[in-house]
């Protein structure tokens, strides 16, 4: 989904991580990683009203963005001349999601482990 947001170009497929979903409140779009087309309807669904309603909210960029370890984060971008941006909003909402979703987040890193990474699923 390559982008321009005020003179810059923001591609979400040009990262270090593996983005999943993200939302942008300067173009007003939402983006889901085809890669994870095959997580049921209602996570998807899930995703992009957590996504949606954050740049709604607090503006900017959100996106979800696994690292090389499978680990799921919250990634938040702003425009250097974004004035409307609430900060503490941003970190409110995140804080919000990371204790209400917290199994839906675990269950996430645990499915990118095994089906993208192809990593044993092991009990502890």
């Amino acid at each position: 989904m390559p982008e321009m947001i005020n003179g810059y170009d923001f591609d979400l497929t040009r990262s270090d991580s593996t983005v999943l979903c993200g939302a942008s409140s300067y173009v007003q779009k939402y983006y889901f990683n085809e890669k994870f087309k095959m997580l049921p309807d209602e996570i998807k669904n899930e995703l992009k009203i957590m996504c949606v309603s954050f740049t709604e909210e607090a503006g900017g960029i959100l996106t979800l963005e696994f690292d090389k370890s499978g680990t799921l984060n919250f990634c938040v971008r702003v425009d250097d001349g974004d004035f409307y941006f609430d900060d503490i909003e941003s970190g409110l909402k995140i804080s919000s999601y990371q204790r209400k979703k917290e199994e839906l987040l675990i269950q996430l890193e645990l499915f990118y482990k095994v089906v993208i990474l192809g990593e044993s699923c092991k009990s502890k």
